[in-house]
């Protein structure tokens, strides 16, 4: 492989590297063999045995309290160095955000090219084949760049982690040139742990429909206790909410609504993409928007009483045909008892 390829991470003092990091670098390691350079911002003794266990035959490193901070001069800054330290023809990251943020304006100051969302890399006599998403995952195209430093940004979920041993690492540390910032971090806010409702490294993504809203073979809406049943499970579960686009969208039709749904829930072709173990479904339709937010799920399961959905078509794994009301009320109720006797315990 011609071009000098690297990898870079950032990461907390101290902390190991991230599922985002370890699945990049994983994809680097694949690619590029033991010939690859890692780059570090952030000061972690954890995160550079790491990347001398994945094979990174160099690994240079930024420290210091201005880039322990996501923030777009810092990291745009820390990178720079690195990259002009190594002086590489293809640079690969995580997609996340604080790495989208900074590298493209990184490519842009030393003369490269960015591509982001990426899903794939694999080289074709030695030049280097991205695959991309375009149109909310719904397109893929194969991409290749004659530019150089050739900056990729792997996407979250898109391959599997690195899960090798640790090595001893040696790190060679860089001084990067006083730069001016005018953003300060002043903490973090973020709400308590009962009430988060998005969780994406959570095994099970577990996704309401519109159906919990709409009037029950008694005549009557019970959003009350939907809401219950929803939020008893996403807590005894640990699990991660989404929401389908209608039942998001109903306060707008003036029809009575879940409260704590926003449009941060909904996946879908409108929403996000999530890519979780396992998925659980309740009172979807399950059409094509809906799987289209379904398509990097592992195992997909759904609840509902319509036989001829388009979840009992094919695109559920596992597919009850119940009452989601009457089901989530049990499964609460055997969650409880487990919790119960593991404390006890």
């Amino acid at each position: 492989m011609a071009d000098t390829v690297l990898f870079l991470a950032h990461v907390a003092s101290g902390a190991s590297l991230d599922n985002a990091a370890l699945e990049a670098l994983e994809l680097t390691r694949a690619r590029a063999g033991s010939g690859f350079t890692a780059g570090l911002v952030g000061d972690s003794k954890a995160a550079t045995e790491q990347l001398a266990g994945a094979g990174a035959t160099r690994i240079v490193q930024v420290t210091g309290s201005p880039f322990e901070q996501p923030r777009y001069a810092t990291d745009a800054a820390a990178a720079e160095a690195i990259c002009r330290a190594v002086s590489p023809g293809i640079v690969i990251a995580a997609g996340t955000a604080r790495w989208s943020r900074a590298l493209p304006g990184v490519a842009a100051r030393i003369g490269g090219r960015a591509d982001t969302h990426a899903t794939a890399v694999a080289f074709d006599s030695d030049q280097p084949v991205v695959t991309r998403w375009f149109y909310r995952q719904r397109m893929d195209a194969a991409l290749r760049r004659q530019e150089r430093p050739w900056f990729i940004l792997i996407e979250p979920g898109a391959a599997p982690r690195w899960q090798g041993e640790p090595a001893e690492a040696v790190v060679e540390t860089l001084e990067p040139p006083p730069t001016e910032t005018r953003t300060q971090v002043v903490g973090l806010q973020a709400p308590a742990t009962g009430e988060q409702t998005i969780r994406p490294e959570a095994d099970l993504l577990f996704v309401a429909g519109a159906g919990w809203t709409k009037k029950q073979p008694d005549g009557q809406t019970h959003l009350e206790d939907a809401s219950r049943l929803i939020l008893d499970f996403i807590g005894l579960a640990a699990a991660s909410l989404g929401s389908s686009k209608s039942l998001v969208d109903l306060s707008g039709e003036g029809q009575a609504v879940l409260p704590f749904l926003t449009h941060l829930n909904q996946i879908g072709q409108t929403g996000a993409t999530p890519r979780h173990v396992k998925g659980l479904s309740t009172c979807c339709h399950g059409e094509e928007p809906h799987a289209v937010g379904w398509r990097f799920i592992g195992e997909r399961r759904a609840i509902n009483l319509d036989t001829n959905c388009g979840w009992a078509r094919g695109k559920a794994d596992v597919l009850y045909v119940a009452d989601a009301f009457a089901v989530m009320s049990k499964v609460n109720e055997l969650l409880r008892a487990r919790k119960g006797a593991g404390a006890s315990a």
